[in-house]
Formats: C-alpha cells, structure tokens, sequence
C-alpha cells in the first residue's frame, strides 16, 4: 500500500501547490494544464494502484497447482526497494517542509551579473540579463514582424507603462529598438540592485521574469539614473518614471538603455513578484 500513499500524496501537493497559489513560483501559469494533467494523471494512478493492492490482498494461492514456489521470487532486496521509494519520496518531503523562497538579488549576484543577452551572439543563450528574448520560439520573419508591431504599439503612447501583464514583451520591444524610444517617458516596478554601477546615482531596477518555468528564469530590468545620489539597498521594492536615454556601460562594455528618473517612490513588494512571457 506504500506505492498508494505515494501517489496519494503528490496528488494532494499538485493540488495544493495550484489551491494556494504557490504553483506560480515555479512555472508560467500558461503551462498551468501541465499540472492539472499531473494531478488528474495521479489521481487515476492511486485509483488504479489501490484496486490493483485490494484485488492482490483478495488473491489466496493455490498451492495444490503446481510444485513451483511462488513465494518472492520477484521480490527486490529491501534497500533496492527503499531506495526506489526513496527517489519518489524526497520531493515530496522539500516540497512540503522546505520554504518557497523568492527569487532576489542573491541570485543575481552568485549567476554572476553580465549583458550576455547583448555581448553574445549565441542563439540558444540559456541565462537572459536584462533584455528578455524570444527569437529562439519564432522563425526570424515572424519575430521581427511581431516586434514591429509591439513597437508601433508602444510608440503611439504618450508614455510606455510596463505593467506585470506587458513587462517582459514591453522591456524586448525596447532594447531591440532603443533609438526609438529615446526620449520617451517610460515607467514600472522593480527592486533594487546595485551591481556594477558607475555612481551613487545608478542602480539597476529588475524583476525576474520566467519564459516556461523558475529552471530559464531570467532577470529582466533597466539601469536608472536618479537625480542625486540615493540611499536604495538591493531588494527594495520601488517605481520609478523618467526619460528614456543611452549610455556606454563600462562593467557589460556595451551601449545600454538608461531610465533618467523624474519621479520615483519606494513600494511593497507585489503579492506576485515574477513576471511571465505572454504570447
């Protein structure tokens, strides 16, 4: 009955993963009917486990068949058994006992903060810094077809608002034509991270952003300008609206936005802090 409580059991955790929400700091709730497949999937595996167990426990041998010992001669030396178990159930134990943590700065600083999205040319670049890019899912006519019209888009606002639901497409729109937008007002949420600025007056505002799932999530933001030096530590939660220019980063050796800050207030961290690709 082992193998039933197993299965039991990460029914119950898909479940309760997608009942409190949680489901959302490891995939891009697109994908949601993956997970739903899993629990469904599951639930008719313990259904079908339990009828086979019940049914064996009903079976009584016939001894008077044949001669041949039926006894366990399939049956697994107890560590192989456990170990097998044990594969299965170790997820299961992080999963429940183990806090869901956030993704922050901390990350960003051990993956090592660099422009790779900008400084390679590498197609299938697996880590994404600050520009988000979605060529690799179209083919090149597609794509570029998709970010002209995004950029049309954004350019007949007065001024571009990035909001969770736009984050990633509006910032990839940017940076492929940062020229553009130069001038234009722009705005939206981040926290806070200091990196390899130049000055006491920079800092970069991020959010991490997940493409399919946490395993190629990205961190996706601007380096800012503000008028004065600032006193931010990294991981504040802040907004900030300003102009849209350019400079040469020394640190990433390459021309970059850069968001000059006309206004800017400090924030509560948002009850979803990731962004996710859309379409």
């Amino acid at each position: 009955m082992l193998r039933v409580y197993i299965l039991l059991v990460f029914t119950f955790f898909f479940a309760h993963l997608h009942a409190s929400g949680n489901i959302t700091k490891y995939i891009n709730m697109k994908y949601a009917y993956l997970s739903y497949s899993a629990i469904f999937i599951f639930a008719i595996l313990t259904i079908v486990q339990a009828y086979t167990d019940i049914k064996q426990s009903k079976d009584v041998p016939d001894e008077s068949c044949c001669e041949e010992d039926h006894s366990d001669e399939r049956t697994k030396p107890w560590y192989q058994r456990w170990f097998i178990y044990g594969i299965f159930i170790f997820p299961l134990l992080t999963g429940f006992f183990l806090p869901i943590a956030t993704l922050d700065s901390t990350i960003v600083k051990s993956k090592g903060f660099t422009f790779k999205a900008v400084e390679t040319t590498e197609k299938y670049a697996v880590t994404q810094y600050l520009k988000p890019d979605t060529s690799i899912y179209y083919g090149k006519e597609g794509y570029d077809e998709l970010m002209d019209i995004e950029k049309n888009k954004y350019l007949s606002k007065k001024s571009v608002v990035l909001k969770d639901t736009d984050y990633l497409k509006g910032l990839e729109t940017i940076y492929k034509y940062p020229g553009d937008f130069l001038g234009k007002t722009i705005e939206f949420d981040g926290f806070s991270f200091k990196g390899e600025s130049v000055n006491d007056r920079q800092l970069f505002v991020l959010r991490f952003g997940i493409i399919h799932c946490v395993a190629d999530s990205g961190v996706f933001g601007m380096l800012v300008e503000f008028p004065e030096a600032i006193d931010i530590k990294d991981d504040e939660w802040i907004h900030v609206k300003g102009t849209l220019s350019s400079e040469y980063y020394q640190p990433f050796k390459s021309t970059i936005p850069v968001l000059i800050v006309e206004e800017w207030e400090k924030t509560k961290e948002p009850k979803e802090p990731y962004v996710y690709r859309s379409g």
